[in-house]
């Protein structure tokens, strides 16, 4: 006899399996103790507050580097700089040009500078998404430290010479590099020694502080290097970067099965390692641990056109009220509000900060500029300052 088995019947068990994600240091511990004696874990899920308050160190650090960039023109343009700028016959500036050995030389962004700019930022994107490993984290962090020291060095030093510029300084002449005042190799080798050690340390619980340390020191020096010349400049930039962010967060996933930016960020493949190229605060209320981060570009993108702003009220002698720079950091910090806002009403989810900022810094320049008239004067601006230091640069 044949009996019929019906199949459509599910017989399967009603299994669940609880999955526990810990830090990496719980895990070291568990393993540790499990090794020598019986270990029984409770399963405990505690509430993550809605806003800790490492987000306000890490805007108020976003912010006051901006701001500390922008005026730290003042501390970076030599006397004899300042005394050209406010020489108006072309003739004086052409003499004065000749003086200008110890200014730093600066670079005037194009648009297809600006262009090329954020093609190349999508390439290297997607070679630490595909080739992201431990050697070539440590290549970034090479570099990391490299451009930190300079950074450091620069932000150390410029002060300490502009208030003693008469002041005798000992120098000593170096192989290859010739003479350098010991001042300025002294605090070239400190700046070295506290990168290394940041180098040495970069995964303990503490690094965030040198990592920060380091990369806002960059920062300010890079926003003194590259400069937009104009608002036309600007858009272009801002705007591009702004569909950079939005894609490489939000659009990425539908293509890459996963956030091109939110990975790199992580440390893809890195063992959660993340890139130094970023600032972090760690979660100071939040049971579950782990950081509050933003990128560099986050402030280096819109920092470029808030020092610029800074630069067209100086040397446009626009008072605060009618100028542009105070009403732009205003929308920078109200910019990186709302990301954070996006932040914590998406559960958490990645985003894309320039999404926020853009609109919060140029679309403010834009609508007061045409309010007040100004859009056509800082739509084809020449900075006087670009013109008198470094005349021929441009990227």
């Amino acid at each position: 006899m044949t009996k019929k088995i019906d199949c459509s019947v599910d017989v399967s068990p009603n299994i669940s399996i609880p999955v526990v994600m810990v830090p990496k240091s719980v895990r070291d511990e568990l393993t540790k103790t499990m090794a020598i004696k019986r270990v029984e874990l409770l399963l405990y899920a505690p509430t993550r507050p809605i806003v800790d308050i490492s987000v306000v160190f890490l805007w108020a650090m976003s912010v006051g580097t901006v701001f500390t960039a922008s005026l730290w023109q003042e501390f970076g343009i030599s006397e004899q700089t300042e005394k050209r700028l406010n020489e108006s016959s072309s003739k004086e500036s052409s003499d004065a040009g000749t003086d200008s050995d110890n200014d730093q030389e600066t670079i005037d962004i194009s648009v297809k500078g600006a262009i090329l700019f954020v093609i190349l930022a999508s390439v290297f994107l997607l070679l630490l998404f595909f080739f992201m490993s431990s050697w070539f984290l440590l290549v970034l962090t090479v570099l990391f430290c490299i451009g930190g020291v300079q950074g450091m060095h620069n932000i150390i030093i410029t002060p300490v010479t502009r208030k003693c510029r008469n002041c005798p300084q000992k120098t000593v002449r170096l192989p290859v590099i010739g003479e350098v005042s010991i001042l300025s190799l002294g605090v070239f080798l400190l700046c070295v020694i506290f990168a290394v050690a940041w180098a040495v340390h970069r995964r303990a619980s503490y690094s965030w502080v040198g990592q920060n340390i380091l990369g806002i020191c960059m920062m300010i020096n890079v926003l003194q290097l590259a400069r937009l010349p104009n608002i036309k400049v600007a858009t272009v930039l801002l705007c591009l970067a702004f569909f950079y962010d939005i894609f490489w967060v939000f659009i990425s996933p539908l293509i890459f099965q996963q956030s091109v930016m939110i990975a790199v960020a992580k440390g893809k493949n890195t063992g959660g390692e993340s890139i130094p190229m970023l600032l972090r605060v760690p979660r100071l209320i939040d049971p579950w641990g782990g950081y509050n981060m933003i990128g560099f570009g986050d402030i280096l993108f819109p920092g470029l056109l808030i020092t610029f702003t800074y630069r067209f009220d100086r040397e446009s002698k626009k008072s605060m009220g009618k100028g542009y720079f105070v009403w732009l950091m205003v929308g920078y910090g109200f910019g990186l509000f709302f990301t954070y806002l996006g932040l914590y009403l998406m559960n958490g989810n990645g985003q894309p900060a320039l999404l926020y900022l853009v609109p919060c810094t140029l679309g403010v320049t834009v609508v007061l500029a045409a309010i007040r008239g100004d859009l056509k004067a800082l739509w084809g601006y020449s900075s006087k300052s670009s013109a008198m230091i470094n005349p021929t640069a441009e990227v």
